[in-house]
């Protein structure tokens, strides 16, 4: 009976493939969204691995300080196996303090779990500095627990999204010297 509820599932999933383009239209449309809303922050906080290109590109837009949070969640073949999520010990930040106002960005919320813990994870150890957390990611799948405060798709399907750098997590350097680089 398992067996046929996880093909089921399987099934159901479909794979959203995302060119370049396509990434940079995102994180443009997130941050009009996110300057519509009218809120006003004054420090980004991306999560590693995901987040960071998401982070960089807002912090550059909004003119905000970036603080940076590694964590993991996945690994295996691909990237496609959840494991136990783990974060680094601290924030890298270039500011004395974090911000009041804080946006926490990622590129997606899946099950929704690294949301969740990330944000009891800063209130644990930076919320005598936090008045406000609120979280943006690009797509915000159905199958989440908690919902971002933005997001530019919501996916009722829950695909398998595969972004365009994904192609250099099978990469090897000795691969970069059979390309002809200019």
């Amino acid at each position: 009976m398992l067996f046929i509820l996880i093909h089921a599932m399987q099934s159901i999933m479909s794979d959203l493939y995302i060119s370049w383009t396509d990434y940079h239209q995102k994180i443009e449309q997130l941050a009009a969204n996110i300057h519509q809303s009218g809120w006003q922050f004054n420090q980004i906080v991306c999560l590693a691995k995901g987040g960071l290109r998401v982070g960089d590109i807002l912090a550059r837009i909004f003119d905000q300080p970036l603080a940076i949070l590694a964590t993991s969640s996945y690994g295996g073949i691909n990237n496609q196996v959840r494991g136990s999520l783990t974060f680094g010990r601290d924030l890298t930040m270039t500011t004395a303090n974090l911000g009041s106002h804080v946006l926490l960005v990622d590129d997606l919320v899946d099950s929704g779990v690294s949301l969740e813990r990330t944000l009891v994870w800063l209130d644990r150890h930076y919320g005598f500095y936090i008045e406000e957390v609120r979280s943006a990611v690009l797509w915000y799948k159905e199958c989440s627990a908690i919902a971002p405060d933005y997001y530019v798709d919501r996916l009722t399907d829950n695909p398998w999204i595969h972004q365009p750098f994904e192609i250099y997590e099978q990469m090897k350097p000795e691969d970069l010297l059979k390309k002809k680089l200019p």
